[in-house]
């Protein structure tokens, strides 16, 4: 790389690229100009004499930041409120009565305080599904996190922007206002086959591949959604999807728990895109979902939390973590979903299931610069023999030290540098006092 200043260099740690040899770097840097990568590799391979800002991995691990593929931000405003319940109690009783009371100042808060919290777990990344999304977005933009975001699209009124046709209007404007954003991709966002019309989710579909933006949807979370749409139409979710023309490469089909092997082979057809949230899948009693068969139809798997109402946090080193074992668990064998799978799926593959894969997910020059550093000086993370199985099955959220987006330093030390993280708590509580009568 020719002596020219770089903006940020990185150096003395152990870089896992991601990329697609899996390259493992010891004693390596990273060098950043802008908002991209320029250059990875040894120290020489780097450029070191003139950069602006020298950060020392001190032996570290350099690694792409993780990419949540699906969560509803704005819900840790709901986080603990109705644990413990059936999932349409949880729903009706508890989740649908408290979103009735948000407001865009209530979801700007809830999902700063999920910034706070991703970020100090190494998500640089997510993929949001929820109410008020503008307010996400701006939330987004002040962490300075990178966010897919996507107005919910049901057929009955929102308690957002009331009917249909509105929430139609509202998505538009979204992508008119981000369409250049160099954080913000706007998706379009029709909820499930279960509370979507045929009509809703063909216009859904057409609206996305017009605008070539990606298409997310709850698809085969429960038992009951499969009976459900059996009832109604004779078919599965996946064959519903594809009897409407539906399936394509830029749609994220989120839980997928309950999959028969030929809505497995379908989705591979199509090149549909899976995000894989198994702790809210396993607290809300829907299942296990397919992976292992997921993955050998050559599909992408990303790897997501759900929101903090049904998880109860937004940390994706946990969520590797139960990957991992609750597969292994449930098909007897200790080699499915080894650590290096899992790690993919949040990093590299989840960037692919969100069609940021060319952006994001790895590091490699040319790419924007979305880095985490996590610090192997604990006792928990002694000794270190294999990377990608420390970071799956040992490491925690709170090992990340910094964190750097789109070339931007907003974790440093463990201090988020971009916003007043105790504010974002201090609203948070406040609502929740009001929300629950007290306020």
């Amino acid at each position: 790389m020719p002596d020219t200043p770089v903006d940020i260099l990185i150096r003395n740690g152990l870089v896992l690229t991601m990329d697609r040899d899996q390259t493992v770097i010891p004693g390596g840097a990273v060098a950043i100009r802008d908002d991209h990568i320029v250059a990875v590799g040894g120290r020489n391979a780097t450029g070191t004499r003139s950069a602006r800002k020298i950060i020392d991995a001190e032996g570290g691990i350099i690694m792409p930041g993780l990419v949540n593929t699906h969560t509803h931000a704005a819900m840790t405003l709901f986080r603990g409120m109705a644990d413990d319940v059936p999932l349409m109690s949880w729903l009706n009783e508890y989740i649908f009565p408290a979103e009735a009371e948000l407001d865009d100042r209530k979801v700007s808060w809830g999902a700063l305080l999920a910034c706070a919290e991703m970020i100090m777990s190494g998500t640089t990344a997510f993929c949001d599904m929820y109410l008020f999304e503008d307010a996400v977005a701006q939330a987004a933009r002040t962490a300075g996190m990178r966010a897919v975001v996507g107005e919910v699209l049901f057929d009955f009124p929102s308690p957002h922007y009331g009917p249909l046709e509105q929430g139609f209007a509202y998505t538009a404007k979204l992508i008119e206002t981000y369409r250049d954003d160099p954080l913000i991709t706007v998706a379009v966002e029709p909820h499930s086959p279960y509370l979507c019309s045929p009509e809703l989710l063909q216009r859904a579909f057409e609206l996305a591949d017009r605008h070539r933006l990606p298409m997310v949807i709850h698809v085969a979370e429960t038992e009951g959604e499969i009976q459900d749409l059996r009832k109604r139409y004779g078919r599965t979710p996946v064959e519903h999807l594809e009897a409407l023309g539906v399936l394509a490469p830029n749609v994220l089909a989120c839980h997928c728990v309950q999959l028969s092997a030929a809505d497995i082979r379908r989705l591979s057809r199509y090149g549909v895109n899976v995000s894989h949230n198994p702790e809210s899948n396993m607290k809300l009693a829907s299942g296990i979902a397919p992976v292992p068969d997921l993955l050998a139809a050559g599909i992408c798997v990303g790897l997501g939390t759900d929101g903090a109402a049904s998880n109860n946090n937004l940390d994706l080193f946990l969520e590797m973590d139960t990957a991992a074992k609750l597969h292994k668990a449930h098909r007897l064998d200790p080699t499915v979903l080894d650590a290096g799978t899992v790690l993919r799926m949040a990093t590299s593959e989840g960037a692919r299931a969100l069609g940021l894969g060319e952006r994001i997910g790895s590091l490699e020059p040319g790419k924007k610069a979305d880095v985490i550093l996590v610090d192997t000086r604990r006792p928990h993370l002694t000794p270190l023999y294999h990377p990608a199985s420390q970071l799956v099955y040992a490491a925690r959220g709170s090992d990340v030290t910094t964190v750097i987006i789109n070339g931007r330093v907003v974790m440093e030390d463990g201090r988020i540098l971009t916003f007043d993280v105790q504010e974002a708590m201090d609203q948070v509580n406040a609502i929740a006092l009001q929300m629950a009568g007290r306020g």
